[in-house]
């Protein structure tokens, strides 16, 4: 049948059963939100505030279903404002397709009104995009950016359609998504192997080589990475632990990847990681990290970094093998699959003195009772005694983002969502609310700070109009508490520009918005407030006092040894 490049669009995403889209129309793109009149009720649009809220929705959606997210944007400041959640995005290997239109081709390069280089601006953060100039390549185009966002190490894409290629009209025919690896220009995708599609198949002898070095060692450790999340290995992860009876840390991307209730859980690694954990890094002989990049906030001090033990790195993408930490043994591979193969091969182990010297540290930090304030433990633990248990949490970036993984148990991927590698304050609402889009039989938080909830929160327009029934949580400390702690440990107390004694008051501004607001500076009120909040079923804040010069521990300096614990 002969339909135009915004109806081609509106198909291929059916096709991809991608019935949720995040975006903000403009006037590039207004061929497609015509089309989207006739498609609305198999294609569900979502009208964020601001294009960075719909980036981090699609971002959001995507990592809390395992689907691919969408968000759509206009051309030129609508595009530029989509970066920062393509960034997001692809620090975390979350797969979104990200759809924007361009000016027609007869005002490409002409400095026209709302026009910019889209793909080149979008190129560095991206897995691959691609900028449309003909209405016939439009349908495989969209078919090979899903194929890409979900394939190998999942991550972003990004598509640019001319405006005129919207309007044409071309021929399309309707190919379902398990006929798409032999459909046309898809088959050389597949054939070539391109833009990390492929999955590596997994060599056999790295396997037994790994079996052998487990047999042999006396102090297994694991790490559990972003990459088993990504994978949906949790299950394997599990039964993995368990097998090789291995003290088990988690790294900010892995919470879900291991339950955190396993008895082998050391809690998080790195700048922010438990004593179990750090200490078991820096005294194990077998070091095994599952989709994990020893980034400089795990790895510190590469140099240094568990450097007795042999170190072992299992992970899909072969760029990561090598890159910040030598290895002794790596294994190129799906997770589930690598996992799966080890775990069938592997015999019980038993280490009762390793993991009794681990566990004599601590797995999570001790507070004072913490008076006229709450402290994060407090916090914490009331949220997690009243909501159910397969709560989704997501949260900004900050103090109360590591308060929220040490301190909160995450047991399936998917049940944290947090920005990691881009550190991105002011993901978490539009993360938030994708989540709950993709998720709407489960409930749904958000833990910010106040100075992340001040960037976004203009998407609490989303919660109201949509009538979402999330609940934020604020971290209300007054200050840029993680740029304060370090003023506080590094900088003399030389609180430059961190004291936020600003508005808004966050109980008013959520009632501006039509939804509910409270404070409150201890447990007793907490549990009220969360209760009263989960009886109205409509978005609410709930705006918790912290003392300012709370800090986050323990806390080790970037570029020091793991186990050179400040003095807090």
């Amino acid at each position: 049948m002969k339909i135009s490049g915004a109806e081609i669009l509106m198909e291929c995403l059916l096709e991809q059963d991608a019935t949720v889209v995040f975006g903000y129309p403009g006037g590039t793109i207004l061929n497609v939100y015509d089309a989207l009149v006739k498609y609305k009720d198999r294609v569900h649009h979502y009208l964020t505030a601001h294009e960075q809220g719909a980036a981090h929705a699609a971002d959001g959606y995507a990592r809390s279903t395992g689907k691919v997210g969408v968000a759509f944007s206009t051309s030129g400041p609508g595009a530029t404002n989509l970066t920062t959640g393509v960034a997001t995005a692809y620090m975390d290997s979350s797969p979104v397709v990200f759809i924007s239109c361009n000016v027609a081709e007869n005002l490409i390069g002409k400095d026209s009104f709302q026009e910019v280089d889209s793909t080149g601006v979008m190129l560095p953060i991206t897995k691959c995009n691609f900028q449309v100039t003909d209405v016939n390549k439009l349908a495989d185009t969209v078919r090979k950016a899903f194929a890409i966002a979900r394939s190998g190490r999942p991550g972003p894409v990004f598509i640019d359609i001319l405006k005129n290629v919207t309007a044409e009209m071309a021929e399309y025919e309707y190919i379902p998504r398990s006929k798409h690896k032999e459909a046309g220009a898809l088959k050389a995708l597949f054939d070539r192997n391109m833009v990390d599609f492929h999955i590596p198949k997994v060599d056999e002898e790295d396997i037994d080589k790994l079996i052998d070095m487990i047999g042999e060692s006396e102090k297994p450790m694991l790490i559990c990475g972003g990459g088993v999340v990504r994978a949906r290995a949790h299950k394997e992860f599990n039964q993995f632990a368990n097998l090789i009876d291995a003290p088990t840390a988690i790294t900010v991307m892995g919470g879900g990847g291991i339950s955190g209730t396993n008895p082998h859980v050391t809690g998080m690694i790195g700048m922010h990681g438990s004593q179990a954990s750090n200490i078991a890094c820096n005294e194990c002989d077998l070091l095994i990290a599952v989709g994990c990049r020893f980034s400089d906030r795990v790895a510190l001090d590469p140099d240094s970094f568990a450097n007795q033990a042999k170190i072992v790195h299992i992970d899909i993408d072969r760029s990561e093998i090598n890159k910040n930490v030598q290895t002794d043994h790596h294994i190129v591979g799906d997770a589930k699959e690598v996992l799966r193969m080890l775990n069938e091969r592997l015999t019980q182990q038993n280490h009762p003195e390793w993991k009794k010297f681990v566990f004599s540290h601590p797995t999570e930090t001790v507070y004072e009772d913490g008076g006229d304030t709450l402290n994060p433990k407090q916090l914490c633990s009331t949220i997690a005694k009243v909501l159910p248990e397969d709560t989704i949490l997501a949260t900004d970036v900050g103090q109360h983002q590591m308060w929220s993984i040490q301190h909160f148990h995450f047991s399936y991927p998917g049940q944290l969502i947090t920005s990691g590698g881009f550190g991105t304050m002011g993901f978490g609402l539009g993360a938030a609310i994708g989540a709950k889009v993709g998720n709407p039989d489960k409930m749904v938080i958000l833990s910010t700070g106040d100075g992340s909830f001040r960037m976004n929160c203009n998407e609490l327009a989303t919660v109201q109009a949509y009538g979402i029934p999330l609940i934020i949580f604020v971290f209300n400390n007054g200050t840029l508490g993680m740029v304060r702690q370090w003023q506080n440990l590094i900088y003399k107390k030389n609180f430059s520009e961190t004291t936020l004694d600003r508005a808004p008051d966050f109980v008013k501004l959520a009632e501006a918005y039509g939804l509910r607001g409270y404070r409150v500076n201890n447990q007793k009120d907490l549990e009220a407030a969360i209760e009263d909040a989960i009886a109205s079923k409509t978005g609410c804040v709930i705006d918790c006092l912290l003392d300012m010069d709370e800090m986050v521990r323990p806390m080790v300096g970037g570029g020091s040894h793991i186990t050179d614990f400040m003095r807090i």
